[in-house]
């Protein structure tokens, strides 16, 4: 097995930061902005952002949720070992807000196909965004494109895009992984 550093914890920071501006260009001040961090990495990607757009953007009041998908995948019973869900944490209303869900890479869309559904439970969005670091095109099953990405990878069969976050692995860098 070998890795290539996709991006460094420079890279990441970059692509953060411009992720946040394009936010800023379509959402202003949030008002009528909620993001939505997909369980479980997606989380800390929204984090980031909420804290970027916070401290360095002085936008205030930024609602932030985390949304587990874990029973809405359509793959969820074909898998041998015992499912644990995530949290869900939605405390505050969606109904005719801009939802951005935020997740860490965009790979076949099944995931973002099961966040829509989950998100049905919650009321109806005037709109819904999807952002994401990472963007393995040639891989969807469904037709599902991101409205912001940091980056687009073209990772093959065998080739896995691995993002690590330093809250959780220790380190910020993305890299793929072949086989």
């Amino acid at each position: 097995m070998s890795q290539k550093v996709l991006l460094n914890a420079t890279e990441i920071n970059i692509a953060l930061n411009r992720l946040a501006c394009q936010l800023i260009e379509k959402h202003d001040d949030f008002s009528k902005t909620v993001l939505i961090g997909i369980q479980p990495r997606g989380v800390f990607l929204a984090e980031r952002l909420k804290i970027l757009l916070e401290t360095e953007y002085k936008i205030k009041n930024i609602k932030l949720g985390y949304l587990d998908i874990t029973f809405y995948r359509d793959d969820f019973r074909r898998s041998e070992k015992p499912l644990e869900a995530n949290q869900t944490r939605i405390d505050f209303i969606v109904e005719d807000k801009n939802v951005v869900f935020i997740d860490d890479v965009l790979f076949t869309g099944r995931s973002i196909n099961s966040a829509l559904t989950a998100m049905q439970s919650f009321g109806r969005p005037s709109e819904i965004e999807l952002l994401t670091l990472i963007d393995r095109r040639f891989s969807r099953h469904l037709p599902i494109q991101p409205d912001y990405r940091g980056r687009q990878v073209d990772a093959f069969d065998g080739e896995k895009v691995r993002v690590c976050w330093k809250e959780n692995d220790g380190e910020d860098a993305v890299y793929l992984v072949k086989s």
